[in-house]
């Protein structure tokens, strides 16, 4: 259905797993439909403040209000200001005069689905975790437009879409790309390649362990390529940038298609973004999930671990003695890494933005606005 009158409302924000779907949702729906109207809502202090306007879309906020974990002054005036972040939630949406309203999760979501409740505005949900959050488990009471990212996602009414990615990644052929890919990357074309990411703000639990396997996986004839995280550049004792023979480290790359190209292997956490990333590029991994909160990393990865498409070991087990025994076995084994890599393919979905951009058209035709 193409309605150029369409107006939608996208809530979401404060990390890059809530920015990254809600702006793929975003790319598609204005592809499919090139005059609407797209609003997106986060919080003044989230992150989307400066990925939203890059990505050229409008950006309102309303306040960030979170539940306090135990008992305490902001305890007692959450219903206040819950209460007026409703209100501003309100006049976005009436403002906006919004068909439908949008929602990945997080702090802003909550506010916008109880607001598009009351205005009688449609509610579409992705949920991009294993594990729902709570903003999402509210919402997913209002509305039969429910999506999850996993199959094993638990909310009522939810339809296995994925994970709504940039088009970039999504159409990724990584054997026609690896050779380019390497020469951006600063890496030989024609190595066993290791890519090490804990995503941009780093992981340092697998950043001392990456650094003392540097040596065993030189002497093993494997590249390595260490994304370190913005500020967390492996030192040594002066202070001097870390180096060893194969091994490069960089803080950040603007870029994962070429990561993901690039790699033979890719040795990161399992946030829900990466997990369903490489399984739709079919790229070997091994996950070492975040140790704390509340385990969902670990459940992002069990479908993808099940399927053999990656290789999952706990934080406090990940040494430089587990590397030694895996990691060079592995990247020496190419009928292995396709094994695994026709896994992941068979779990990995490419056009969740899509499914998603039909589903909010969907609702859309439903509301009586």
């Amino acid at each position: 259905m193409k309605t150029p009158s369409l107006s939608v409302v996208l809530a979401g924000g404060g990390t890059a797993g809530h920015i990254s779907p809600l702006l793929a949702i975003a790319r598609a729906i204005r592809t499919d439909v090139p005059d609407a109207r797209i609003l997106a809502v986060g919080t003044a202090a989230g992150m989307e403040t400066r990925l939203v306007p890059a990505a050229g879309f409008e950006l309102a906020t309303i306040e960030r209000v979170p539940l306090p974990r135990r008992p305490s002054l902001d305890l007692f005036k959450l219903p206040f200001k819950f209460g007026a972040a409703v209100r501003q939630a309100r006049r976005i949406i009436e403002g906006a005069g919004a068909d439908v309203v949008v929602g990945v999760g997080g702090y802003v979501s909550t506010p916008m689905y109880i607001a598009a409740r009351q205005a009688n505005v449609p509610i579409v949900i992705h949920e991009a975790n294993a594990r729902p959050g709570l903003a999402n488990r509210v919402g997913a009471r209002l509305t039969d437009h429910v999506a999850v990212a996993f199959q094993s996602t638990k909310l009522p009414d939810a339809v296995w879409v994925g994970m709504p990615m940039r088009t970039e990644i999504s159409s990724l052929d990584r054997g026609a790309s690896r050779t380019q890919a390497r020469e951006r990357l600063g890496l030989e074309p024609d190595k066993p390649t290791l890519i090490v990411t804990g995503g941009s703000s780093g992981a340092a639990s697998i950043n001392r362990t990456v650094s003392r396997s540097l040596h065993l996986l030189a002497d093993a004839g494997i590249r390595t390529l260490h994304i370190t995280g913005r500020g967390k550049q492996l030192l040594d004792p002066a202070g001097v940038p870390v180096t060893a023979p194969a091994y490069r480290q960089v803080e950040y790359v603007d870029g994962m298609e070429d990561v993901y190209a690039a790699a033979d292997l890719l040795l990161a956490r399992a946030g829900a973004a990466t997990v369903c990333e490489v399984a739709a590029v079919g790229l070997p991994a091994v996950l070492v999930p975040l140790p704390h909160g509340n385990g969902e990393q670990a459940l992002n990865a069990a479908d993808l671990v099940a399927a053999g498409g990656a290789v999952l070991v706990r934080d406090q087990e990940f040494t430089a003695e587990w590397v030694a025994g895996h990691v060079p076995a592995l990247l020496q084994d190419p009928a292995k890494l396709e094994a695994m890599s026709a896994a992941g393919r068979s779990l990995g979905i490419r056009d969740a933005d899509q499914r998603m951009a039909k589903m909010v058209q969907q609702a859309a035709g439903e509301g009586d606005r």
